[in-house]
C-alpha cells in the first residue's frame, strides 16, 4: 500500500485529500479510501472542490452520501461542472465521519471527513489511522 504525498496545508484554495491507494501485491481490503479535510461545515461549497480534485480515474461521481449531522443544511442536489450530483443522507452518526462517492460504471469511494475544526496535529493523527490497514481482528466476520 501507498500514500499519496499530502497536501500543502498552508495554501486557503487547496483541497486537503490525501487517498489510499493500492499497489497490485495488496490484497489486504482497505477500510477507507482517502481522508478529506473540508475547511467548513457548508457541503455546498466544500464539495465542488473536492470533486475537482479526484483522480480522473474514478469517474464521473453522480451521488454522494454523508452523514447528515456533520454538515450544515444542505440541498438534495447540487451543480458540479455542469452536472447534477445527488446528495444523499445518512441519519446515522458515525464517528469519524465519512463521505461515500458513487460514480456508475466505475466504483464506490469511502473518504474519512476530518472535521474542519481540527488542528493540524489531530488532522494528521486521523489522517494516519485511515492509512493503516484495518486487522483481520478489526473486520466484520462477513469479511475475514
Amino acid at each position: 500500500m501507498t500514500l499519496a504525498p499530502p497536501p500543502p496545508l498552508s495554501s486557503l484554495s487547496a483541497v486537503r485529500l490525501r487517498l489510499v491507494s493500492q499497489s497490485a501485491g495488496d490484497y489486504m481490503p482497505l477500510r477507507i479510501d482517502g481522508a478529506w479535510w473540508p475547511r467548513s461545515a457548508d457541503l455546498a461549497s466544500e464539495l465542488p472542490r473536492l470533486l475537482a480534485a479526484l483522480p480522473p480515474g474514478w469517474g464521473r461521481i453522480t451521488s454522494v452520501l454523508v452523514d447528515e449531522a456533520a454538515w450544515s443544511p444542505f440541498p438534495g442536489r447540487l451543480l458540479v461542472a455542469e452536472q447534477v450530483v445527488r446528495l444523499h443522507r445518512t441519519t446515522t452518526q458515525r464517528s469519524p465521519s465519512t463521505v461515500c462517492l458513487l460514480a456508475p460504471g466505475h466504483g464506490r469511494w469511502d473518504l474519512l471527513v476530518v472535521p474542519p475544526s481540527a488542528t493540524d496535529a489531530e488532522a494528521g493523527r486521523l489522517i494516519e489511522e485511515m492509512a493503516t490497514p484495518a486487522q483481520d481482528d478489526e473486520r466484520p466476520a462477513a469479511v475475514r
